[in-house]
């Protein structure tokens, strides 16, 4: 089991297939692991794509059953777990990337693509999060019972006053749309998205396609593609064919 280590970060990833590097993030809010990815996920990215592409997947810092750690940066927490995902691609030596996320991975791809616009190829984000008005504690209330209890439970640095610091930070701060950029980021984002919407209480259907709309080179999915069953290998279908499309034809990492 590889980790990766940078100061008080320690990341637990695994890498699957050979070819371009794809970045596969899981979702499951701040529980995500990497068995999301292949057994609550609705389709197993790593099983569909490491025939073509280096699969790249790392269990979120501090996430609950998950193996990677590290402080709790209370006034930056979009921007650490993106350092996390950027620096395990530095430390694999890889530049240049494609991404795909699910629910929480949508936030985080939009964080990365202001970030590290020339680094990312192509995104797909699958699921994605958002904000409704509507239940607007949504996240920080589903956080507070099922990630930091259990957090602080086998972290004895890390206090629940904490823990509201950090969510408080993370989704009260910047209440809006999708969390880690602004309509006018998205307007002008020039990278190749896919967009794969859904409509259930943290994935917003009328976000994911607020986001489409706005975002230049953006596509959507066929919509419901989760249900029923048979839709999903037709939704795979299209991101492998968005992969394809946009993978560099001298494809080096």
């Amino acid at each position: 089991m590889p980790f990766y280590d940078k100061g008080d970060v320690r990341i637990h990833y695994e890498v699957a297939g050979s070819g371009f590097p794809l970045l596969l993030i899981p979702g499951g809010g701040l529980n995500a692991t990497i068995a999301y990815l292949t057994g609550s996920a609705p389709f197993n990215p790593i099983a569909e794509f490491k025939d073509e592409y280096r699969c790249i997947a790392m269990d979120l810092r501090n996430a609950n059953g998950g193996q990677s750690s590290g402080p709790l940066e209370i006034d930056r927490p979009w921007d650490a777990y993106a350092d996390d995902q950027l620096g395990l691609m530095d430390h694999l030596g890889i530049r240049k990337f494609m991404v795909l996320g699910f629910c929480i991975g949508g936030p985080f791809i939009w964080n990365l693509l202001r970030r590290a616009p020339e680094r990312i190829v192509a995104a797909v984000l699958a699921q994605p999060s958002g904000f409704r008005p509507e239940l607007p504690d949504l996240f920080y209330n589903n956080n507070m019972t099922g990630w930091g209890p259990a957090l602080c439970a086998r972290r004895p640095d890390i206090t629940m006053a904490m823990v509201d610091a950090f969510l408080t930070k993370m989704y009260r701060a910047n209440p809006d749309f999708v969390f880690t950029v602004t309509r006018d980021f998205v307007r002008a984002c020039q990278t190749p998205v896919l967009i794969m919407p859904e409509d259930v209480p943290p994935h917003p259907y009328a976000v994911a396609m607020e986001a489409a709309s706005l975002a230049p080179n953006a596509q959507v999915c066929l919509y419901p593609w989760k249900e029923p069953k048979e839709r999903i290998p037709l939704a795979v279908r299209h991101v492998r064919s968005f992969l394809r499309a946009h993978q560099p034809a001298m494809a080096t990492a």
